[in-house]
């Protein structure tokens, strides 16, 4: 696995926050609390959790152009499989009409973007939800486990961890896991890139995923040992 940081409360306004880093990707995580919840959900007493996520034009080797009018297919994939993961944390949604907001934005890319993205948001949201204890607006929080990403794939036959970019455009089989604290699995996304792959290859990946996942989860763990981060 890639050398893996992650910063706390980086964004000093946002409620949650994370800075984290795979390598040389780098997404900046945070999530803000609002009051009310989307038209849909008005008047059941329940809140939500959303993600949106983007990517700066110049996070990648040649310079992308923003996603101003419509965002594309990528995009939307990307942070609706963020919203899913964030929202495996909770068992419910009674916490009141508050909607959690959650945006990652990709400041480098270097392979990975998504599960880094979740990885991080993961820290954001249960920091928003201490928050909202902190401030009286819960009695207490509904987050239940914590949850974390990371890329697999096979490249020569041979399965790999956290793939760089230049790892991703070469591998075979790509895959993401996304996994709970409690070693359940959230969602495997998985493709034979120039082929097929066998039982036993996908057994292989998934074996390093489980393991690269539990490595992630104790970073967490210990990150949010930590003092809460004051919200200015």
């Amino acid at each position: 696995m890639r050398v893996v940081t992650m910063e706390r409360g980086a964004v000093p306004y946002a409620e949650g926050s994370c800075l984290i880093a795979f390598g040389e990707t780098r997404v900046l995580c945070s999530a803000s609390v609002e009051t009310g919840v989307p038209g849909w959900r008005r008047g059941s007493g329940e809140g939500w959790v959303t993600a949106e996520y983007s990517m700066l034009p110049r996070a990648t080797r040649t310079r992308s152009s923003r996603e101003r009018q419509q965002i594309g297919g990528r995009t939307q994939e990307i942070q609706r499989l963020i919203g899913r993961s964030v929202r495996a944390m909770l068992d419910d949604f009674r916490f009141g009409e508050f909607t959690v907001k959650v945006d990652c934005d990709v400041l480098q890319a270097d392979g990975g973007t998504r599960t880094a993205a979740i990885t991080g948001a993961c820290i954001a949201v249960q920091d928003a939800f201490t928050w909202m204890l902190e401030t009286g607006r819960l009695s207490q929080t509904p987050v239940r486990r914590r949850v974390a990403a990371i890329s697999i794939g096979l490249i020569d036959d041979e399965p790999r961890l956290d793939l760089n970019y230049d790892e991703d455009v070469r591998a075979g089989v790509d895959m993401n896991v996304v996994m709970s604290s409690e070693g359940r699995f959230v969602e495997v996304q998985g493709t034979g890139e120039h082929g097929t792959f066998a039982r036993e290859q996908l057994d292989a990946l998934l074996g390093i995923a489980v393991s690269g996942i539990e490595t992630l989860d104790r970073m967490q763990r210990a990150v949010l040992a930590e003092p809460f981060p004051m919200v200015r």
